[in-house]
């Protein structure tokens, strides 16, 4: 009780210095609990957008066929096997696009019907790429938004005629900028363009009839785990149990790897407000006036500012974990 008693004469007759302990203190402990529930924060927000970019699905790419590249009869082929749902073949170029209101690149993706599910994307008016358009090497071709906007003048543009690389081609859809989905999100901002795959590889002398990388969906009411194991044991088969010839991910890895960037942002700005109380003449000041401030005033600190600049830092962090 006597102990007590005498804490408290001596917070009384030092209340500027009990203050500003108390407030450094305060500081202290709000930066922990923003830090940590920025971290949980950020990694829940990122992994919970990145789970709802368009349907589950896996990524194959192949680095080392083995002397027998995949073709696009064999990989719309793995639809039929078990465990397999929709698998849409890809691959990408970029051309010189022409259209009524202005010319530029486009980013133009050769691939399948199957895509557009796999991806969810949403169509804002047309159709999509066709069956009968990847094997008659049909002269149409689809279009973002931004795409529309920019080279044809409108968004409504379905039946106007787009030349790409000097080849005229049709407008038969107009994809709506999806954030939902993964293709459409990255796309967001840039002029994209879908071709039919055999289209594409008529366009493009640079590309070739192999497939190196397309995406596979679960059927219905399958897992992406059932998936996984059957592209896995097809590939290995097919490439001599060589599991270096090719790289089979799902959306898990990237959520992994989003996770850990959000963690080592977190790691950066402990090391920033590490840096601003120790290395900074401020956050000097704020540690020299709550350990001493009379001393700390005749040093030439004024304590003012350092109450004034503590309280703004305090408020920031306070309005940040809010």
């Amino acid at each position: 009780m006597l102990s007590f008693k005498m804490a408290l004469r001596s917070i009384s007759s030092n209340k500027l210095r009990a203050a500003l302990t108390m407030l450094g203190i305060i500081i202290g402990v709000m930066a922990l609990v923003v830090l940590v529930s920025l971290v949980n924060g950020a990694t829940s927000s990122v992994t919970d957008a990145v789970s709802g970019l368009g349907t589950s699905m896996l990524t194959v790419s192949i680095s080392d066929d083995k002397g027998m590249p995949l073709d696009l009869d064999t990989v719309n082929g793995y639809m039929e096997e078990a465990g397999i749902g929709l698998v849409a073949p890809y691959t990408s170029t970029s051309v010189t696009a022409s259209g009524e209101e202005a010319s530029g690149e486009v980013t133009v993706y050769g691939t399948t019907p199957a895509f557009y599910d796999v991806q969810g994307m949403q169509l804002a008016m047309g159709r999509f790429l066709k069956t009968s358009d990847v094997e008659n090497h049909t002269y149409v071709c689809v279009i973002n938004e931004t795409a529309a906007t920019e080279l044809i003048g409108y968004v409504d543009c379905v039946d106007q005629a787009i030349s790409l690389n000097g080849v005229e081609y049709t407008i038969v859809g107009v994809l709506s900028d999806n954030e939902d989905s993964l293709t459409s999100m990255m796309a967001s901002g840039s002029l994209a363009v879908y071709l039919p795959y055999t289209s594409l590889l008529r366009l493009s002398d640079s590309l070739t009839s192999e497939v190196t990388s397309f995406y596979v969906s679960a059927p219905e009411n399958g897992t992406m785990e059932t998936v996984e194991a059957s592209m896995t044991s097809i590939l290995m088969e097919r490439f001599e149990d060589d599991d270096e010839a090719f790289t089979v991910s799902s959306q898990s890895v990237l959520e992994d790897t989003m996770s850990s960037i959000t963690s080592v942002l977190t790691i950066l700005l402990v090391l920033v407000l590490v840096y601003l109380i120790n290395k900074t003449k401020i956050g000097m000041a704020m540690r020299a006036a709550a350990k001493d401030f009379e001393t700390a005033q005749l040093m030439g600190i004024k304590i003012n500012s350092v109450i004034s600049a503590t309280f703004i830092i305090g408020t920031f962090l306070a309005a940040i974990g809010a």
